[in-house]
């Protein structure tokens, strides 16, 4: 199979613990993508979190694209502009709030810049780091959510928060999409949003078909592309579940596990060409 475009997960994937891309994979994608070949970056950050790593993959002089929000949105990084775009209402936002306090754990979503909490946490400084977006702490949460949000996060130790995903799978089933994007993650978008849904909406006009891509993922969100692509790839470091319903296992994202599917799936093939 000659692969058209490759998928890529940022955290615990693409970059490595101290959120930098190794030199074998930045040249790995670089000719990769000279040859043609398309590099998508596919996250559940914001897309201000996305865009030091897509000026440093050159997205924007190969004409890409960036998914944010766990595929919420689309963004041309030739033209800046978004081409798809889904959010929650605020009455569904403050839902959420009233679940995460009944769950007694904490709730986040984001302004056009800056994270909107109401009380600061650990899980909102993390995802600060991660994101380069300030935290803001609002008197109430419900109040400075007036318009649409494209996600909440909430936000607990890792044996809470599964239990109260599986909870909140079941009663809002049907309503949102719900999943978790680390341990102490849980991510609400609008029903049918998932990387792999708007993975399909991005490459149909573009001609190409889902055999021809390629996608790279470490996570539960993850796993709607890496079921959804030609070839679906999980990191060494990935859950032993989203390993077993990948297509091939690379090595970890601190032993070049990117770098090492794009030389042998594509750039291999390409020199044989």
């Amino acid at each position: 199979m000659s692969y058209k475009m490759i998928v890529l997960d940022l955290d615990d994937t693409l970059l490595r613990d101290d959120q930098t891309i190794s030199e074998r994979t930045k040249k790995a994608l670089s000719e990769a993508q000279e040859a043609g070949v398309k590099v998508v970056l596919a996250s559940g950050r914001p897309t201000y979190g996305m865009r030091r790593v897509a000026k440093e993959l050159k997205l924007d002089h190969y004409g890409s694209y960036i998914l944010s929000y766990n595929g919420s949105k689309i963004i041309d990084c030739s033209t800046d502009e978004e081409s798809y775009s889904r959010t929650l209402s605020p009455e569904t936002a403050h839902r959420l709030y009233e679940l995460s306090k009944r769950e007694g754990v904490g709730i986040l979503t984001y302004s056009e810049d800056a994270i909107i909490v109401e009380e600061p946490n650990e899980f909102a400084d993390i995802e600060s780091r991660l994101t380069g977006l300030p935290v803001e702490v609002v008197p109430s949460f419900k109040d400075a959510i007036d318009g649409p949000v494209v996600k909440a996060l909430m936000l607990k130790e890792a044996v809470r928060l599964v239990e109260v995903e599986k909870k909140l799978q079941a009663e809002l089933d049907g309503e949102l999409c719900v999943m978790r994007s680390k341990p102490y993650f849980l991510e609400f978008t609008q029903l049918g949003v998932t990387k792999g849904a708007s993975l399909d909406y991005l490459i149909k006009p573009l001609g190409i078909k889902k055999e021809e891509v390629i996608a790279i993922g470490d996570s539960y969100n993850d796993l709607a592309m890496i079921e959804y692509a030609g070839l679906g790839v999980a990191m060494g470091n990935a859950p032993q579940d989203i390993k077993d319903k990948a297509d091939h296992v690379t090595s970890s994202n601190m032993e070049d596990g990117v770098a090492e599917v794009v030389e042998t799936f594509v750039l291999n093939k390409l020199s044989h060409a």
